[in-house]
């Protein structure tokens, strides 16, 4: 049975999730994580969410798998992820995140 990541909707194949990381569980309300709504995002997406947004940012507006679909900071990332079969892939964090920290 196969995996679809809930951001770039592609599917994971079963012989890929041998890998116990690549699908993973992303807290919609980061740093509330005993009361957050989870979704399964690829391990590219979930890297990619966290190096672009900081978690006050994703508590306050990207609390939802539609508002990051919607996240205009994550439109060309989707649109090349969408492209490729990669799970591991380089990211780095946006010096936007980092000021932020």
């Amino acid at each position: 049975m196969s995996t679809v990541c809930a951001l770039c909707r592609r599917r994971i194949p079963t012989e890929r999730l041998a890998d116990p990381q690549a699908v993973q569980e992303h807290h919609l309300r980061p740093e509330r994580r005993a009361e957050s709504a989870t979704v399964m995002l690829c391990r590219p997406c979930h890297k990619q969410v966290h190096a672009l947004f900081t978690n006050e940012e994703l508590r306050e507006g990207f609390d939802t798998a539609e508002k990051l679909r919607e996240a205009d900071r994550l439109a060309d990332y989707r649109e090349w992820i969408r492209g490729t079969e990669h799970l591991n892939i380089d990211v780095d964090t946006s010096q936007h995140v980092r000021n932020r920290r």
